[in-house]
C-alpha cells in the first residue's frame, strides 16, 4: 500500500522503470504543446511545467485570443485540459500506450478548438520513439506515479526555500520533461564560454543559449535505466578550477566524474531525521563552492530581506 502520509516517500527505479518511461513520454507529449504555442523566453524557460498541488501543469498557454491549461493529476489520476471559456477536457491516467494517449490528447485539443501540430520526436533520449508510433511504451503504476509527484512536491518546496536567499538572476523552479527532472539555475551575471553541445536529439543552439550564461543549477532527478538511483545534483557550467575536490555536506554527497555534477542520493534525504536541513545544506554547500571558486560577485547577489512588522498578530 502507497503510504501517503510519508511526505519522502521511497522511489526505487527498479520497481517503477517502466511507469517512469511511459509517463516521461507523456510529460513530453504535453510539454511539446506549450513549447510548440508560447513565445520564445531565455534559456527554454517558457517550455517547462511546474509542480502543483496535485501533480504538474503547464500554466496557462496562449491560443489566439484564448489560453488554456494541461494539468497532469496524480491524486485522481486525471489529465485536465481547462480552456480560459470555461470549457473541460478530462482524460483518465491509466496503462495505455503513448501513440493512444497522444491521440487522446491531440483529438481532446481539437474538439476544444485549440488545434496544435508538435514535433512527435522525443528530445534527449537515445533510440527515440516518435509518440503516434510508441507502442512499446504502456505502464502506468498509480502508486509511482504518485509517489514521484510527492517527492517533487517536497523537492519544490525546499528548492523555493533556496531560491529566497538569492537576488540575482534566477530561474523559476521547474521541471524539465526533456531530462525528467526538476532544477533551480543561479546565473552570476557573466557570460560562458559556448557549450559544447551534444544532447541526444537536441538541437546544439538550444544547448548553447541555455548555457549561454555562467550558471549554478540545483536539481532532482529519479534515475534511469543505465543509472537508476534517483538522486540530487548541483553543478556548475563552466565548472570552475578545483570544484570536484570542494567540500561538500553532507557527507553523503559525492563528486561524479563521468557527469560533472555533485549528486547526494535521494534516499540519504528522505531517510535522515531533518530532511529539508540536509537537502538545504547541499544546495548551499554546492552553490557556495561554484560561487566562490568561480568568483562571482557573492555579496550582490545575496538576498537581503526586508523587516517587516504587522501592528496585527497573525491568526
Amino acid at each position: 500500500m502507497n503510504d501517503v502520509s510519508n511526505p519522502w516517500p521511497a522511489l526505487p527505479f527498479a520497481e517503477w522503470q517502466d511507469t517512469a518511461t511511459t509517463l516521461h513520454m507523456w510529460t513530453q507529449v504535453v510539454g511539446k504543446i506549450r513549447l510548440t504555442l508560447s513565445p520564445w523566453t531565455n534559456h527554454s524557460w517558457h517550455v517547462t511545467l511546474y509542480v502543483t498541488s496535485r501533480g504538474l501543469t503547464t500554466s496557462p498557454i496562449p491560443h489566439g485570443v484564448s489560453t488554456f491549461e494541461i494539468r497532469f493529476d496524480f491524486i485522481d489520476h486525471e489529465l485536465r485540459i481547462l480552456k480560459s471559456d470555461g470549457a473541460v477536457r478530462i482524460l483518465t491516467l491509466r496503462a495505455q500506450s503513448v501513440a493512444k494517449f497522444y491521440q487522446e490528447v491531440m483529438k481532446a485539443l481539437a474538439e476544444l478548438d485549440l488545434p496544435v501540430s508538435i514535433n512527435t520526436m522525443p528530445n534527449e533520449i537515445e533510440n527515440p520513439i516518435p509518440f503516434d508510433r510508441d507502442e512499446e511504451h504502456r505502464s502506468y503504476d498509480r502508486e509511482y506515479a504518485n509517489r514521484f509527484w510527492r517527492v517533487l512536491v517536497q523537492s519544490d518546496r525546499v528548492f523555493k526555500e533556496f531560491r529566497s536567499r538569492f537576488c540575482g538572476k534566477c530561474s523559476p523552479v521547474h521541471f524539465f520533461w526533456g531530462s525528467f527532472d526538476l532544477a533551480v539555475t543561479r546565473f552570476s551575471g557573466r557570460p560562458a564560454p559556448p557549450h559544447p553541445g551534444g544532447v541526444p536529439h537536441l538541437p546544439d543552439a538550444i544547448t548553447r543559449e541555455a548555457y549561454s550564461q555562467e550558471v549554478s543549477s540545483l536539481g532532482f532527478w529519479p534515475g534511469n535505466a543505465a543509472a537508476p538511483t534517483p538522486i540530487f545534483y548541483s553543478y556548475a557550467y563552466p565548472e570552475p578550477a578545483g570544484f570536484a575536490e570542494a567540500k561538500i555536506q553532507p557527507e553523503a554527497a559525492f563528486y561524479q566524474p563521468k557527469i560533472r555534477e555533485f549528486v547526494l542520493p535521494h534516499d540519504s534525504v528522505r531517510t535522515a531525521e531533518k530532511p529539508d536541513e540536509v537537502l538545504l545544506d547541499f544546495a548551499q554547500s554546492t552553490y557556495d563552492a561554484a560561487s566562490t571558486l568561480g568568483k562571482w560577485d557573492r555579496d550582490a547577489l545575496q538576498e537581503v530581506k526586508p523587516s517587516l512588522h504587522f501592528t496585527h498578530p497573525h491568526s
